[in-house]
């Protein structure tokens, strides 16, 4: 048997330019990034996302790294459109909240999505990004 790692779409939503560059940087130091499309709102990732329905589950993200605090759409608002979107959608989206507040009320609030796979405090180090990609569903 072979040890054929999956590679997979990643999608971060966040504004801020130096979290992007080095998300990007780690997550494809990795190895288990097929494509990563970046968003500086939730409402531009969702765009994208009602685009691609159209196209199938193979252009849509297998994880979002999504930020809270963000211009035009922020994370909470974000997470309440997608939440319609989620029968919509060909494939299960694994979603992570990124953040760099670590007020418990923001942890407890994710945790009231049922989309919300957990809540990560920024920054997040290669071994987090390693092992979050490695325990993706194939």
């Amino acid at each position: 048997m072979t040890d054929v790692k999956q590679k997979h779409i990643v999608c971060l939503i966040d504004d801020d330019n130096i979290y992007q560059y080095t998300a990007r940087i780690i997550l494809e130091s990795t190895g288990l990034a097929k494509h990563i499309h970046s968003f500086y709102d939730g409402n531009e990732a969702l765009t994208y996302f009602r685009q691609q329905l159209s196209a199938g589950a193979d252009t849509l993200p297998d994880v979002i790294f999504l930020d809270i605090n963000m211009p035009i759409m922020n994370g909470w608002e974000f997470l309440e459109e997608y939440d319609k979107l989620g029968a919509t959608l060909p494939k299960p989206i694994v979603v992570y909240v990124v953040s760099s507040s670590v007020n418990s009320t923001d942890m407890q609030r994710s945790r009231s999505y049922k989309t919300v796979t957990d809540y990560l405090v920024k920054p997040v180090n290669r071994s987090t990004y390693q092992e979050l990609m490695e325990n993706l569903a194939c």
